[in-house]
This record gives C-alpha cells, structure tokens and sequence, in this order.
C-alpha cells in the first residue's frame, strides 16, 4: 500500500490556488546555447504597482525593483499597460483600512477587465514591530492572498535608493524578478 495521499487516475490529487484547464501542456523550453539566456523567449515580468492610499511607496518600490508605477490609479492593460497587479498600502491602520477595501473590489468582481491580482506589497510605517491589533489584521489579509512585507528602510525615506534593499525582501524581489540581493 502506497502512502496516505489520495491517488487519481492520474497520480497523486493535488490542490491548486485557481482555476486550472482540464488538460495542462506542459511548456517546452528551448535548450540554452551559448551565452544565450536560460528562457529567451521570455521576457521580463511585467507588473503594476498599484497605491492602494496616498503615500503608499509605489514610487520608491518602483525604482528599486522595477515595474510600472500606476500610482492610485488602475493599469490599462488595453494601452500596453501591464495586467498584474501588486497592491501596495503601509502597515498603519489606515493603510490596511486601504489594502481590505481593494481586496473586496477585486472579490466583487468591481475591479477593471483585464487585470489580475497577484499580491499585496505591506511597506512598514515606522520602525519596529507591528502592534498586535495590527499584526492579527495583517494575517487576515495573509489568509487571502500572498503579502510581501517591506521592513523601514531609513535610507529610502531621504530619497536614497542606491543601496541593496535588505534580505528581508529577498522573496519580494524573486516575485518581481529583480536583480539578486546580496
């Protein structure tokens, strides 16, 4: 007897985040030659951040990890914008006041054709821990959709973006496919 998973006709069941076709091809990459990159055919991601409230950082998260800054506005995919959206709000209660009223837009059904929400982008509002009202709000949203959360950074509130941004955004910067951290 083989272990205690489920076994389909197929193989073992799995469970998927989505809606998934009932016959999956699977990609056939081309193999690399020469200094050629892995995946030539494919391209840089492509995504939007969107500002869920007024001083949500996607200007500054923008130019560190790349994308398109839509600012509180949705992307126009029909104009070349990019469909993925990444929600961006601060840790505050305000901010995640924010982040649930976009969540409920995208869960009515109300947000724009052509859009996909991919993730909500949590940018710290100070320094420190969250307060535990706030933390248990953040698990809520966590509980609905993947959250990357961005720690203070005190040199991007002065407007340096030079430096690496800290492995704490390691899997944020995975997502958008920015350059490796150190």
């Amino acid at each position: 007897m083989q272990g205690s998973m489920p076994q389909g006709a197929q193989g073992p069941e799995i469970w998927l985040r989505g809606p998934v076709a009932d016959t999956v091809e699977p990609i056939r990459w081309p193999e690399p030659a020469g200094d050629e990159p892995d995946h030539p055919d494919v391209g840089p991601r492509r995504f939007a951040w969107v500002a869920t409230h007024g001083g949500a950082g996607t200007t500054t998260l923008a130019a560190v990890f790349g994308g398109h800054d839509a600012g509180r506005n949705w992307p126009r995919p029909d104009q070349g914008e990019p469909g993925s959206v990444l929600l961006v709000g601060r840790t505050h209660a305000a901010g995640l006041d924010a982040i649930s009223h976009t969540l409920d837009t995208f869960r009515r059904g109300e947000a724009p054709p052509g859009l996909d929400l991919d993730a909500v982008v949590l940018v710290a509002d100070a320094p420190g821990r969250l307060p535990r009202p706030l933390a248990q709000r953040v698990k809520v949203i966590d509980s609905m959709i993947d959250v990357y959360q961005v720690p203070w950074i005190p040199a991007w509130r002065i407007g340096d973006l030079t430096s690496a941004p800290p492995r704490e955004t390691a899997a944020l910067a995975r997502l958008t496919g920015a350059a490796r951290l150190p």
